[in-house]
C-alpha cells in the first residue's frame, strides 16, 4: 500500500532538475543583464569620447579633464561586466557564445586604451593645440611639435596594439544590437588610432619636412579616380609646393601630361611589368599604377627633375575625394568658369569638364586649376582644424600617399599607411587587396561600382581564402554614346585591369599567378563591361596564410567606396 510519497530517487531527481533550472535561469538572467549593461557602457563610452574630442577642439581643457575620467570609467565598467566566470562560460554556448566573446574583447581593448592612451593626450592638450598644430595663414608652427613626440609615442603605440587586436574581433555576430555596438567601438578605435598616430608622425616628420632646417620642395600629384590606378587614379595634375620654416606656398602647377613620355621606359620591377607592362615606366600619368608607392614617388620626382631641373624632396599623392573633403572644410572655390563646392566638385571634374572639353589635355588642365584653387583655399582657411581633420580622414581611408627622398624620413613613413606599401600579415589574420587600373582611356570610372566579398574555409582539405570582385558599369546612355571605345570594346564600355593579391605565403588555386608582390601571389584579369552590366573576378588562395580571418581588405580608393562583404567559400 502506497503512502502517496514519491520514491526517494525520483524526489532527488526532481529537486536536481529544479535546482539546475534555477541556476540556468539565474545564469542566463545574469548574462543578459550584464550584456545590456556592457553594451550601454560602450555606447556611453562613444558619447564621452565625442564630448572629449569636442572639448579639446574647443580648447576647453577644464571640461576635457572632467570628461576624461568618464571615458575610463565607462571602459572599465564594460570590461568588468564581461569578464566574470559566468560570462566566460557562456562564451562556449553555440551561436550565443560568439556574440559574448565579441563584446568582451571590445570591452577589454577599450579598457586598455582608456588607461594607456587617453591620459597622456589630456596631459598634452593645454600646452599644444592638437586640433590645429599651430596651423594658420598657410604656416604650421614647428616649435612645439618636437615637445609632444615622446608623450604621444606611448599613446600611439597603445592604440596601434589595440587596433591590431580589434581587427581580429568578429563583428559579423548574430544579434544586431551587439553587432552594432562592436562595429561602433571598432570604428571609434580605428579613428583614434589614425588620429593619434598621425599626430605622433607629424611631431616627428613635420619639423624637417616643412623646412625647419632648410627649405623643401614637394610635388603634389592629384589623381583622377574616374580613371582608376592602384593608388587612386591617373595623375591628372602636378603642383609644385615649397615649404620654408613651416610656411607653405604654391610655386607652379601643370598637368600630368606635361611630363613628356619616355621612349625607353625607366626600370620598375618584375611585378609592375607583369601587371601593367612598360606604361608606368614611360607615362607619368600611369606611375600610380605601381603597387609600391615609394617606387612611384621616386620615379615621379626623378621625371620632374629630369624635365624641369631643381630638386624634389618628396611626393604627396591625393585624389578627388581628398579635395572634396577639403572643400567641405573651407567652402567653395572657382576655376575655369566653374563654381565648385564639396557637393559639386566630383560632378564638375568627372562629368561637366569632360562634357565641355573633349581634349584630354584640356580636362587635365582643369584638374590642375581646380587643385590649385583647393590648395589655396586650404592654406588660407579660417578653419584650420577642419582642414586638418579632412586630411586626417582622407589619410585614414588610404587616399593620401607620401614619399620622402630623405632615407630617415622615408623609414618613418614606411611604418605608416601613408607609405602605400603592401601590408604585412599578422600571426592570426591575413590581409588581402584589390587593385583597379583603368584601360578605357576615358573618365568612365565615375560610373562604376565595386563589391568585394571575402570568404575563408577549406577546399579539398586545404585552408582557403577566396575573394570575389564584382565590377558594375552604370554609364548613362548619353555619356556612353559620346565616349571613346576601348580596345576590343564598344563606346561606353569600361575596360579595367582587376588585380587581387592574396595572403602572405599563399598560392593560387586553380589558376595562373600573374605576378608576385613580395610573397603575395597576384591574380589579374582584364575585363570589359558594357553599360548596365556586371562581371565578377574570383581569386582563390590556399596554403600559407590562407583560411585565416581576413583582418583588412585593401583596395584602390574609388570615387564610390566598394561594399566589402562576407561570403561562403565556393570550391567548385
Amino acid at each position: 500500500m502506497s503512502d502517496g510519497r514519491l520514491p526517494t530517487r525520483r524526489r532527488w531527481a526532481g529537486w536536481t532538475i529544479a535546482v539546475v533550472s534555477v541556476i540556468i535561469v539565474f545564469a542566463v538572467s545574469w548574462v543578459v543583464v550584464r550584456g545590456f549593461g556592457a553594451i550601454s557602457e560602450l555606447q556611453n563610452l562613444r558619447h564621452s569620447v565625442a564630448q572629449l574630442r569636442s572639448a579639446i577642439d574647443d580648447r576647453a581643457y577644464d571640461r576635457a579633464e572632467r570628461i576624461a575620467p568618464r571615458v575610463a570609467d565607462h571602459a572599465a565598467l564594460a570590461h568588468d561586466l564581461t569578464s566574470d566566470p559566468i560570462w566566460r562560460g557562456f562564451e562556449f554556448v553555440p551561436w550565443l557564445g560568439q556574440n559574448l566573446t565579441a563584446v568582451r574583447e571590445v570591452a577589454e581593448v577599450a579598457d586598455d586604451v582608456a588607461d594607456d592612451a587617453v591620459s597622456p593626450i589630456i596631459a598634452l592638450a593645454p600646452d599644444v593645440d592638437l586640433a590645429t598644430l599651430g596651423f594658420a595663414g598657410g604656416r604650421i608652427d614647428l616649435t612645439t611639435l618636437p615637445t609632444i613626440a615622446e608623450p604621444l609615442a606611448g599613446a600611439a603605440a597603445a592604440l596601434a596594439d589595440a587596433s591590431t587586436q580589434a581587427r581580429l574581433i568578429d563583428a559579423e555576430v548574430s544579434l544586431p544590437p551587439i553587432a552594432d555596438a562592436v562595429r561602433e567601438a571598432k570604428a571609434l578605435l580605428r579613428d583614434a588610432t589614425s588620429n593619434v598616430g598621425a599626430l605622433h608622425d607629424a611631431s616627428l616628420l613635420l619639423p624637417g619636412m616643412l623646412g625647419g632646417s632648410e627649405p623643401r620642395t614637394y610635388l603634389l600629384a592629384v589623381q583622377n579616380n574616374a580613371e582608376p590606378r592602384s593608388h587612386g587614379g591617373a595623375i591628372a595634375a602636378l603642383v609644385l609646393v615649397r615649404a620654408d620654416d613651416g610656411a607653405i606656398s604654391i610655386d607652379r602647377a601643370m598637368t600630368g601630361r606635361d611630363l613628356p613620355s619616355l621612349k625607353d621606359p625607366a626600370p620598375t620591377d618584375d611585378a609592375v611589368v607583369a601587371l601593367f607592362g612598360d606604361a608606368p615606366g614611360r607615362v607619368a600619368r600611369d606611375l600610380t599604377s605601381i603597387p609600391e608607392f615609394s617606387l612611384a614617388g621616386e620615379h615621379l620626382a626623378q621625371r620632374w627633375q629630369d624635365a624641369f631641373g631643381g630638386k624634389v624632396d618628396g611626393v604627396v599623392a591625393v585624389d578627388i575625394e581628398t579635395m572634396r573633403r577639403i572643400l567641405a572644410a573651407t567652402g567653395g572655390v572657382t576655376f575655369d568658369g566653374f563654381s565648385a563646392t564639396d557637393r559639386s566638385l566630383v560632378s564638375i571634374l568627372t562629368a561637366e569638364v569632360p562634357a565641355t572639353a573633349a581634349d584630354p589635355r584640356a580636362q587635365d588642365a582643369a584638374f590642375a586649376h581646380a587643385a590649385t584653387a583647393v590648395l589655396t583655399a586650404a592654406l588660407s582657411s579660417q578653419e584650420p582644424a577642419a582642414v586638418l581633420a579632412a586630411l586626417s580622414g582622407a589619410a585614414t581611408d588610404d587616399r593620401i600617399r607620401v614619399w620622402s627622398a630623405r632615407p630617415e624620413e622615408q623609414e618613418l613613413l614606411a611604418a605608416s599607411s601613408l607609405a602605400g606599401a603592401p601590408p604585412t600579415d599578422g600571426e592570426s589574420a591575413s590581409d588581402i587587396g584589390v587593385l583597379f587600373n583603368d584601360r578605357t582611356g576615358a573618365p568612365l570610372g565615375a560610373y562604376a561600382d565595386a563589391t568585394i566579398s571575402t570568404a575563408i574555409g577549406t577546399c579539398e582539405g586545404a585552408p582557403t581564402t577566396q575573394v570575389r570582385v564584382t565590377w558594375t558599369s552604370e554609364v548613362p546612355e548619353g555619356i556612353a554614346a559620346a565616349a571613346p571605345a576601348p580596345a576590343d570594346g564598344a563606346p561606353g564600355d569600361i575596360r579595367t585591369l582587376i588585380a587581387v593579391y592574396g595572403p602572405d605565403g599563399s598560392t593560387v588555386r586553380g589558376g595562373a599567378t600573374t605576378a608576385m608582390l613580395g610573397a603575395r601571389p597576384v591574380v589579374q584579369q582584364d575585363v570589359t563591361v558594357s553599360p548596365g552590366e556586371s562581371t565578377t573576378v574570383t581569386a582563390t588562395f590556399t596554403g600559407g596564410g590562407a583560411g585565416e580571418r581576413v583582418a583588412r581588405v585593401h583596395h584602390t580608393p574609388l570615387l564610390a567606396s566598394p561594399d566589402v562583404v562576407r561570403a561562403d567559400v565556393d570550391c567548385g
